[in-house]
């Protein structure tokens, strides 16, 4: 079944509701919303009461960037169907995502279906967004306290905490898990890439030998350990732990045992196996350390794959963009955590909560109008498409789609790690409000660094451009491109970032 046979059946059939519906699924899960939009609104209004189809609709909307629409079309779905749950949990989500208050939304939909865990994370968000994060923390706790065994729950409670400054107190609720599930492995192993994703590699460690001693040893004990020791200095013990993961089928243990090999200068092993998985499902995440092997081994690959002057673009987006000033004090109103995020790369600063561009502001529309003629642009001075390139290959028919978008603010000293995007397609920073040259700055602080990896590899490449950030300007960038901040002495450094999401496979 195509899309174009699904229109024309419900072309052909407009009053068959279950017609409509299938169209309006395909087109979601195929990224085609804008194509059957017009047919869902067209019925939902002929049809007038059927509260299902007025929820297609939102969903169509919702997924197309429109959630004024969106949350007109909830609104009618729900009046028609009050005690849906469906409904009333995708009103609330889009409450939420848009910027307007969802608290109540949520209660709501809770009263539907309070076991529903996608409606407790909601709302645990929504009162996060609304500055009563304590109170959500309270009602997340709460029911991750009631269901031990939700992993969902406790990777958001964990994040929450960790980012309202609770530091080691933040993974009490996986210990607590775990003295009551201690059989769980699941559990074990949420709590060490916690504790890993916050440094505190010791005490993952410790847990390892606890998981061990209650439920014995296994793979991914023996794989966490050893990036750890690897991390740590200890070549010959992680070499030992890596060794029984070589022929993995798995691309993330495959990274781990690449970042292995290239930490201790065996450049040719991480490159072998870097060739080894290019071309397979799962590349995507081995696209940065080809870049590095390629450029350390003098492999003219290292050109073909970053090279391009066009894969790197530099925009003065200043003209279209609201004015500087009122952008930054909405973007400042948005930063209500007081740390960073857990598994993220800022540094000695704060990431906003959400998608940024989902927001009905009007600011937040005009950024995002601009944003959108931007990557357009981007996309149409690409070079000819190569097929086997991650950035060049992809198709450019579709409407630009954003796997992420948020701001970050940074205090003096603040930085980005060097970091890549494997789940996005193009990258992005743009400046919004930027700290004065301090008299200990460094001439390149708080510059965009392009092409060196994280520090944490200990590799001596350097960056292959440094880019001045100024108000208004945009740069873009691969995802799979290494990118990094300077830090800067002192003042605050406030940006919007973003993440296109690849096209869906096709011609």
């Amino acid at each position: 079944m195509t899309l174009e046979n699904l229109l024309d059946t419900a072309r052909a059939n407009g009053d068959d509701a279950s017609a409509l519906e299938a169209l309006a699924s395909f087109a979601l899960s195929h990224q085609q919303e804008h194509r059957a939009l017009d047919v869902l609104a067209q019925a939902a209004r002929r049809h007038g009461t059927n509260a299902r189809l007025w929820q297609w609709l939102a969903l169509l909307q919702r997924a197309a960037d429109d959630r004024v629409s969106a949350l007109e079309a909830f609104a009618k779905a729900a009046a028609l169907a009050p005690h849906d749950a469906s409904i009333a949990k995708g009103r609330a989500q889009t409450l939420l995502e848009a910027g307007l208050p969802a608290v109540d939304a949520f209660a709501a939909a809770r009263k539907v279906a309070p076991n529903d865990g996608d409606i407790v994370l909601g709302v645990t968000a929504a009162l996060f967004a609304e500055g009563q994060a304590e109170t959500g923390l309270s009602i997340l706790a709460g029911s991750v306290g009631a269901n031990p065994l939700w992993l969902f729950g406790h990777r958001d409670l964990v994040q929450l905490r960790w980012m309202m400054g609770e530091g080691g107190a933040s993974f009490a609720s996986l210990r607590q898990a775990i003295s009551t599930n201690p059989q769980s492995e699941a559990l074990w192993v949420q709590l060490i890439h916690a504790l890993m994703q916050a440094g505190l590699n010791e005490e993952a460690l410790a847990v390892i030998a606890e998981g061990r001693k209650a439920i014995g040893d296994g793979p991914r004990f023996a794989v966490n350990e050893a990036v750890i020791r690897s991390d740590s200095g200890e070549r010959d013990a992680a070499a030992g732990l890596f060794a029984s993961f070589e022929n993995s089928d798995d691309p993330t243990i495959a990274v781990r045992i690449i970042r292995h090999h290239l930490r201790y200068d065996d450049v040719d092993a991480a490159a072998a196996l870097v060739d080894r998985w290019i071309g397979r499902p799962g590349e995507a995440l081995v696209w940065p350390y080809a870049s590095l092997c390629w450029r350390l081994l003098g492999d003219a690959r290292a050109d073909w794959l970053e090279g391009e002057d066009a894969l790197v673009r530099v925009v003065d987006l200043a003209p279209q963009l609201p004015p500087l000033e009122k952008l930054a004090g909405l973007l400042r109103k948005l930063h209500h955590a007081r740390s960073q995020h857990l598994d993220q790369s800022v540094r000695g600063g704060t990431q906003t909560d959400g998608a940024l561009f989902a927001r009905i502001e009007p600011e937040i529309r005009q950024l995002r109008a601009a944003i959108v003629g931007a990557v357009a642009d981007y996309v149409s001075g690409l070079p000819p498409r190569d097929a086997t390139h991650p950035t060049i290959g992809p198709r450019r028919d579709q409407p630009v789609r954003f796997a992420g978008s948020w701001s970050v603010r940074l205090a003096g000293k603040g930085f980005h790690a060097n970091h890549i995007h494997p789940a996005g397609w193009i990258s992005s920073a743009l400046y919004v409000a930027l700290p004065e040259r301090g008299p200990d700055d460094s001439p390149n602080a708080g510059w965009l660094a392009l092409g060196s990896p994280e520090a944490g590899l200990g590799l001596d490449i350097s960056p292959t451009r440094l880019i001045e950030p100024r108000p208004g300007r945009l740069v873009m960038f691969p995802s799979t491109m290494w990118h990094g901040t300077v830090p800067f002495d002192a003042g605050e450094r406030l940006t919007v970032a973003f993440d296109v999401a690849p096209p869906m496979p096709g011609d």
